[in-house]
């Protein structure tokens, strides 16, 4: 039994109310259930109405398994406690005082929730699983309530990152071009060298960005340099260059990269090597130093993959790094690595900014950016696919699976997943 599941039981009424009464012995009739409180901190269900016996309160609700977990918690020295109405509790095991020595009425479930309900709850989260508690009926599940519930939870997993990015524009001064910079920089990284590329965004001011942004080599010194891939001697004139112009830019804008992370190259594909993946994104700002202004309104596809078509120096064409030659090759900007800037970085700082300015119809123009990109492929696509061979159709959905399984399957939180509800309401 879990604390989660009473609060199941309260919210949606999954127990006989008809018979219930307060341990005092008084009748009880359920108006409202209240509001569900999803914070950490304060009662569980804010203004319920309640008649016990004859007398109407309206109040908050508070949820336990035992009601000595009241004093458990030290709810009796937390004043947001001091307007519970009812102590809902499996097992009833003391009596709970208000401060003026009142009795605060508790209702005992366990008697008089519906059996078929708490069998189906026990048999979602104890049964052994594979993947996700669900998997054994997943694919029954309605294709309205998946795709709907999808939406929901990849707004959320946009709430989660805008709480980072509007972490990072406080920092900044409100200065949202430094905000995407960092996070377009920590993207271009990718998961290995994302921490790194971060660190050596950090180690900018954005402004010598700006200053900097007539010329790709001069960008491609700066960030060559701020990451430590410049440190090494090299025969190579274009390398010596940009070694130099490195040395001039470092003196003059009293630069320092101590504690920048320096990135890696093992076990990377040679197009995401460090070097390359930073001259990219020198040639990026070259050509645009206000993406972000650029990138609000965007709503195509092809309006993305417009801007972020960039052409490399010679030196390049032949070179993935600064000490080897290679094969010559285009070093283009694929679409699966711009459909991967569009998901981790372009929409979730479009979202950001909606959110900030209170601009509701960018706010959706970020959701219907992304279910215009293909889906994901990872470990968390290729289990849901497995149960369920219709999803994900695209990129939003991928990302609300990730989350859904981060924050709701793994974590056991079945019971405030719109499908897991869904299911034990149907059992």
């Amino acid at each position: 039994m879990t604390e989660d599941f009473i609060h199941y039981l309260w919210k949606f009424k999954k127990f006989n109310d008809q018979k219930a009464k307060t341990q005092q012995g008084e009748c009880l009739e359920i108006i409202n259930v209240g509001w569900h409180n999803q914070n950490e901190s304060g009662p569980d269900f804010f203004n319920a109405r309640i008649k016990i016996g004859n007398q109407l309160w309206a109040g908050n609700v508070e949820i336990h398994l035992k009601s000595s977990d009241w004093y458990q918690h030290n709810h009796q020295e937390d004043s947001a406690y001091d307007n519970v109405i009812l102590h809902v509790v499996w097992e009833d095991d003391v009596e709970i005082f208000r401060k003026d020595n009142t009795v605060i009425p508790s209702l005992e479930l366990k008697h008089l929730v519906y059996p078929t309900a708490q069998h189906a709850y026990e048999n979602l989260i104890y049964q052994s699983k594979k993947f996700i508690n669900c998997e054994y009926v997943f694919a029954e599940f309605d294709s309205f309530l998946i795709n709907s519930w999808l939406e929901r939870v990849f707004v959320s997993r946009l709430e989660e990152k805008s709480k980072f990015i509007i972490n990072y524009l406080e920092k900044s001064n409100n200065d949202w071009e430094e905000v995407f910079f960092l996070l377009l920089t920590k993207n271009f990284g990718l998961n290995v060298n994302g921490e790194a590329f971060l660190s050596m965004a950090n180690s900018i001011d954005f402004s010598v960005v700006r200053k900097l942004s007539h010329s790709s080599m001069n960008l491609e010194a700066l960030f060559l340099g701020q990451a430590h891939l410049l440190d090494q001697k090299n025969d190579n004139v274009y390398v010596q260059q940009l070694q130099q112009e490195y040395k001039y830019i470092k003196n003059k804008f009293q630069l320092s990269n101590k504690g920048v992370v320096v990135p890696k190259f093992f076990r990377l594909r040679p197009s995401n090597f460090p070097s390359i993946r930073l001259a990219q994104l020198a040639s990026l700002y070259a050509r645009n130093s206000d993406l972000f202004n650029q990138l609000t309104d965007i709503t195509s596809l092809t309006e993305v993959k417009d801007l972020f078509t960039i052409s490399l120096s010679e030196f390049w064409r032949t070179h993935y790094s600064l000490t080897k030659e290679s094969n010559a090759s285009t070093k283009k900007l694929s679409n699966s690595f711009i459909n991967l800037i569009i998901i981790n970085t372009i929409v979730p700082v479009q979202f950001s900014f909606a959110k900030f300015t209170n601009q509701t119809d960018l706010q959706q123009n970020a959701v219907e950016l992304m279910g215009k990109i293909k889906p994901e492929v990872n470990k968390y696509t290729k289990g849901f696919r497995r149960l369920n061979s219709k999803i994900p159709e695209n990129a939003l959905q991928s990302q609300a699976l990730i989350h859904l399984k981060k924050r709701y399957c793994d974590l056991n939180n079945c019971l405030k997943c719109n499908l897991g509800i869904q299911l034990i309401g149907k059992k």
